[in-house]
């Protein structure tokens, strides 16, 4: 069976896994504009709109295309709310949630709050991470991608050597 990588459609929704890092700067009015190749990958749904979002394990912003958000959001909303844990996992995942769209020069406005936590200043990192983008301060990128003490072998065989592939029996 061959593996649809770019604009899957799923449930009737367009599934994107985007491919490309690129670094950039972010204005002093913390105005960030969209590489061309991933406004180019994204071509059929920038006008829909995106959910930008603190990451759950690193100092980083999360961009989402809105379809991609939902999906991820609609997962999250079947947690029973009757469950403390659950409520407060709901409550932490959705703090400092905005919605943003592309202004007519394909810039994405970035929330002082969310600028602040990143520690994003000026010089970025925008990386593609399947579904969505990470927005990154470059030298908190750098350091994380070089880190010294993760083997990313090790770690590539421990997350994925166990997984067969479609060619496998």
């Amino acid at each position: 069976m061959v593996k649809k990588v770019l604009n899957l459609q799923h449930k009737g929704i367009l599934m994107t896994n985007l491919i490309g890092v690129y670094e950039c700067n972010v204005d002093a009015k913390g105005r960030l504009m969209l590489p061309v190749a991933f406004k180019k990958q994204l071509t059929a749904i920038l006008s829909d709109g995106f959910v930008l979002k603190r990451s759950v394990f690193n100092k980083c912003l999360e961009l989402y295309p809105i379809a991609g958000w939902n999906e991820l959001s609609s997962e999250v909303n079947k947690l029973n709310r009757f469950v403390k844990k659950n409520a407060d996992f709901i409550r932490m995942f959705n703090y400092g949630v905005k919605s943003v769209e592309l202004d007519a020069n394909a810039r994405l406005l970035i929330a002082k709050d969310l600028l602040d936590y990143a520690g994003i200043d000026k010089n970025i990192v925008v990386a593609a991470a399947g579904n969505m983008i990470e927005i990154w301060d470059k030298d908190k990128y750098e350091a994380f991608i070089n880190n010294p003490d993760v083997d990313f072998g090790s770690l590539a065989e421990e997350v994925m050597g166990g997984k067969k592939s479609d060619n496998q029996e």
